[in-house]
């Protein structure tokens, strides 16, 4: 018996080596070198041994656990939001209060404020997508496209109308919320694989016209000259055009480009900020129970005289519309945008985060954003295993942490202790 589930270890190990070394070939084992004369082709086969080997170690060792460790008895990490409650919410705390004074930290510099501003576009648009997936149930591939409205309509707004931030910002995520709108009539009756198909191809239908509506949306070229948002009218140049006062004068600063990349991330804490508050204020009110309600049972959220139609519309633009504050920051960040922005991995990144740090859970999407953006962005070498990472990162919860990393969600409602249970 010993022997042949030794024997079914090494041929599954020899077949996930073989499998995983025909992956990395295309992938690993070639890499052009750029050279005085010209590019040459580079082999770099040790690399491809190097990734079958472990691939087939791992599946050897894993065959060898299975058939030794009852399946009932596999170890799953613990669920520690449920376990300790107080911590999570202290956790929370401590977040934000470090996100506060992180650019006033000796080691805080420019570039690392300028990738904390990025890591939290990504915390923000996972908040909203983790309204539409996480609350309501309602699995969105297509998430970019608000993003991208939120984006180009400040950038349309600002550039051909000449409208200040502060003023396109609430149009922007209005627009968005429009669009949300207009994607849930057609997704009404669908659910599950159906849906998630319907929104993706949302989502590239919006790629598609920004790319070729050159007359409207300048197409693969973009959009250039994004103005920059003000505090209360000062700008943060080294001069101001005539009439206008620069922040450094009016503080009397000598002037720093540092100024505007700290401004801007306290605009993207704050919100942030408010959409964490919002989503957890609008969870406790009757639409955010109702969301709640449709996920886990929508014949029993219609028996109970709910209007399912209005649940997943309110549910796509509340989420649409923190995605187009969300594109609208993007867009005055930048400077310039264009399609190429906007693709359908940037819907995958964010659906990732929602995953990966616990369908519903807040806290689980800020951890899962500084792990999915923020160690690219800190570890540039890093960036060409992205994907890889995404990938390996997704199998491992699955396995072992499937609701994600704290998938525990206090309930909105608790019975008093002479409820009927």
């Amino acid at each position: 018996m010993a022997g042949a589930a030794l024997k079914a270890a090494l041929k599954d190990g020899i077949l996930g080596a073989v499998v995983a070394a025909a992956l990395a070939l295309p992938m690993l084992g070639f890499r052009l070198v750029d050279s005085a004369s010209a590019l040459t082709l580079a082999t770099r086969f040790d690399w491809v041994a190097w990734a079958a080997a472990i691939v087939g170690l791992g599946r050897f060792a894993l065959c060898l656990l299975r058939q030794s460790v009852p399946a009932d008895r596999v170890p799953m990490m613990p669920d520690l939001g449920a376990r300790f409650p107080k911590a999570r919410l202290m956790v929370g705390w401590a977040l934000a209060g470090f996100a506060l004074v992180l650019p006033f930290l000796p080691f805080a510099d420019r570039s690392l404020v300028d990738k904390a501003t990025m890591v939290l576009i990504y915390v923000m648009l996972g908040w909203g997508l983790n309204i539409v997936v996480g609350l309501a149930g309602l699995l969105d591939l297509g998430f970019v496209a608000f993003y991208a409205v939120g984006a180009y309509s400040y950038a349309l707004l600002a550039t051909k109308l000449d409208l200040s931030f502060w003023l396109c910002l609430p149009m922007a995520g209005l627009f968005a919320a429009s669009f949300g709108i207009l994607l849930g009539f057609p997704v009404l009756r669908l659910r599950g694989d159906y849906l998630a198909i319907v929104t993706l191809g949302f989502g590239e239908i919006i790629r598609v016209i920004l790319q070729n509506w050159v007359d409207f949306t300048n197409g693969p070229n973009g959009i250039s000259g994004i103005p920059r948002p003000t505090l209360f009218g000062l700008q943060f140049t080294a001069n101001a055009p005539e009439g206008k006062t620069t922040f450094a004068d009016y503080f009397g600063l000598d002037f720093s480009g540092e100024h505007r990349v700290i401004f801007l991330y306290f605009v993207i804490l704050a919100l942030a900020l408010l959409t964490n508050l919002f989503t957890l204020r609008i969870r406790r009110l009757p639409i955010g129970r109702a969301w709640e309600a449709l996920r886990e049972d929508e014949i029993a959220c219609r028996s109970l005289g709910l209007n399912p139609t209005m649940i997943k519309l309110s549910a796509f633009a509340t989420g649409a519309m923190f995605a187009g504050f969300a594109g609208s920051f993007f867009a005055t960040r930048q400077g310039f945008i264009s399609p190429e922005s906007f693709t359908f991995i940037e819907s995958a990144v964010i659906l990732a985060i929602v995953v990966l740090g616990g369908m519903g859970s807040q806290i689980g999407v800020v951890l899962a954003a500084l792990l999915l953006v923020g160690l690219p962005e800190w570890f540039r070498e890093l960036q060409q295993y992205r994907m890889l990472a995404f990938g390996g990162t997704m199998v491992l919860i699955m396995l072992w942490k499937p609701s994600g990393l704290l998938s525990h969600r206090a309930p909105t409602i608790r019975l008093g202790k002479g409820a009927p249970s």
